[in-house]
């Protein structure tokens, strides 16, 4: 018998639940917890660590899980690792549901760089205003530029003081659009945008904008995971998993 764990966080992950919901599938989602609200599922959820990978290898075993589809953000590489390591040490297929990264193309004045701290170090010493598309997890590196004014777009209200000095937090929750963001960078004045190259249409408006308004993209690219398998579809996910796509 098949059971499968999905590793969400992302649209893709909430579209395969749906997939396996409509099939019948025996599946659970697991999500890290690191929002307040997250999205409902029609599947069966869990919320919060596994305990690394031996917490992980431990709940495959017990939970008599089969397949893992590893659906995280492409910036969960320490998820993404801890599961292929789980699934090796427990004898359990995997696969990730990766999408596309973005490229750059005409009219994009991209600045690539590997790391946080080089996103950091790429923007200018003169005060500028920022818009920080990177999430909560990892403010802290741009402390060491502390005369720009940060623009934060999180899901949810900060329950700690921020470790920047001048930050504006706007609470939403994607997918967002083209108009809507150029009005954001707009109103608050924004001269750089800083992103890390997540991929997919739910948060791709914000690079549009950012083209329109003639802005540069300070890019941060994707950490980097052991080899695993890597889908690009539901579909896919759905055909490796053996059941048909709904």
């Amino acid at each position: 018998m098949t059971r499968i764990l999905l590793l969400g966080g992302t649209t893709e992950a909430s579209t395969l639940a749906k997939s396996l919901a409509e099939t019948g599938a025996d599946a659970v989602f697991s999500y890290a917890g690191r929002t307040a609200k997250p999205v409902g599922q029609p599947l069966p959820t869990r919320v919060g660590s596994f305990g690394g990978v031996e917490g992980l290898a431990e709940y495959l075993r017990t939970e008599s899980i089969t397949h893992v589809v590893d659906a995280t953000h492409p910036f969960a590489a320490q998820m993404s690792t801890n599961a292929v390591h789980a699934c090796e040490a427990a004898g359990v297929k995997l696969c990730a549901l990766e999408r596309p990264a973005w490229q750059a193309g005409e009219g994009d004045t991209w600045v690539h760089v590997g790391t946080i701290e080089e996103a950091a170090n790429a923007l200018p010493e003169t005060p500028a205003q920022v818009f920080l598309a990177i999430g909560k997890q990892n403010l802290v590196q741009f402390a060491a530029k502390p005369q720009h004014h940060y623009l934060l777009r999180l899901v949810d209200a900060p329950e700690a003081p921020l470790p920047l000095p001048h930050t504006t937090v706007e609470i939403a929750r994607g997918p967002f659009d083209v108009a809507g963001d150029t009005d954001l960078m707009r109103r608050h004045g924004i001269t750089y945008v800083v992103a890390k190259n997540a991929g997919g249409a739910g948060a791709a408006a914000k690079l549009t904008a950012a083209r329109t308004l003639g802005l540069p993209v300070v890019m941060i690219g994707r950490p980097e995971v052991p080899e695993r398998p890597v889908l690009g579809s539901v579909a896919e996910v759905m055909a490796w998993l053996s059941h048909p796509a709904a």
